[in-house]
């Protein structure tokens, strides 16, 4: 069976999703300002490589843990599920089925407690 990222088209196709979702996360006061001093060039990359890997892809994720990346931000649930909205919304929009969309949901869900309250 082939995975979600293959069935997608690959990088390619995971790099428009998170320009799309980063294009809400930047339109959202609940998170925006979580990334005013970011790269976004460099975010996008990294986290196109991320979200590459979770979803069935090649691991070139190099960057630190999640736990280390999200130290010092104190992200509380409101912030956790603004994104994952957001994300739902951005492989809505690209057309990935419902049942995809709850397995890559579910992978991202598996990391809220590395990324909440640190």
């Amino acid at each position: 069976m082939s995975t979600f990222y293959e069935k997608y088209g690959g990088e390619d196709t995971v790099a428009k999703v998170v320009d799309y979702f980063y294009d809400l996360v930047l339109a959202d006061d609940t998170v925006n300002h979580f990334f005013k001093n970011t790269d976004m060039e460099k975010q996008r990359r990294h986290q196109t490589k991320f979200i590459s890997y979770a979803l069935g892809g090649p691991n070139q994720y190099t960057g630190h843990s999640m736990a280390k990346v999200h130290e010092g931000m104190n992200l509380q649930p409101i912030h956790f599920d603004a994104i994952v909205r957001h994300l739902r919304d951005a492989l809505t929009h690209f057309g990935v089925s419902e049942e995809d969309i709850s397995d890559a949901l579910s992978k991202v869900e598996s990391l809220r407690d590395d990324i909440l309250y640190k």
